[in-house]
């Protein structure tokens, strides 16, 4: 089928673009996130969200965790590719394998601000279980843990009340039960 220049073809709807959450069990050694990074700027993918840390030190392994949006092909072949880089010992799919996993993400929000904009502030924060990490005279900073959609509420809010500066982990993910991810 000849499309015109210039014009997408429309995707089906077997290919709409979906949010998934892969973990990655890598050795802990130097240039091995460069490498999975590497896969996916390469490949002109895009990431949404990256955490990476040692999760096992007796064995040296690190857990990356990646939050990506794209087809369900595109997905399968980022799963593939990733299994395929050497120093990689585990991918799993949260979201495709239809397991059930808890999302977190940890941000640091900054806000300024003195009067009735400093008890809005501070009665946002005990709506949302949110701590007080630091306060000064004009300024507070708290922490929030949660889903990514609460804590994109928690900021929306507090851009109306003197939000000045936010810091996110990004999402660590990990799924419920015995089995390992």
């Amino acid at each position: 089928m000849n499309q015109p220049i210039g014009i997408a073809p429309a995707l089906r709807p077997e290919e709409a673009k979906e949010k998934h959450t892969i973990t990655v069990l890598v050795d802990n050694e130097p240039g091995v996130l460069a490498r999975v990074i590497g896969l996916f700027s390469g490949r002109g993918y895009n990431i949404d969200s990256l955490t990476v840390s040692e999760t096992e030190h007796e064995r040296s392994l690190s857990r990356i965790t990646i939050v990506t949006t794209g087809t369900p092909m595109v997905i399968d072949q980022i799963k593939n590719q990733l299994a395929r880089l050497v120093p990689v010992h585990r991918v799993a799919d949260l979201t495709a394998d239809m397991r059930d996993a808890v999302e977190r993400e940890l941000a640091l929000v900054k806000v300024s601000g003195r009067g009735e904009q400093r008890l809005e502030a501070l009665r946002l924060a005990q709506a949302f279980d949110a701590r007080t990490i630091d306060a000064t005279l004009t300024s507070f900073v708290f922490e929030i843990t949660g889903a990514t959609a609460e804590i994109e509420r928690f900021i929306a809010l507090m851009a109306s009340v003197g939000l000045v500066e936010v810091s996110r982990t990004g999402i660590a993910a990990i799924t419920r039960g015995s089995d390992p991810t």
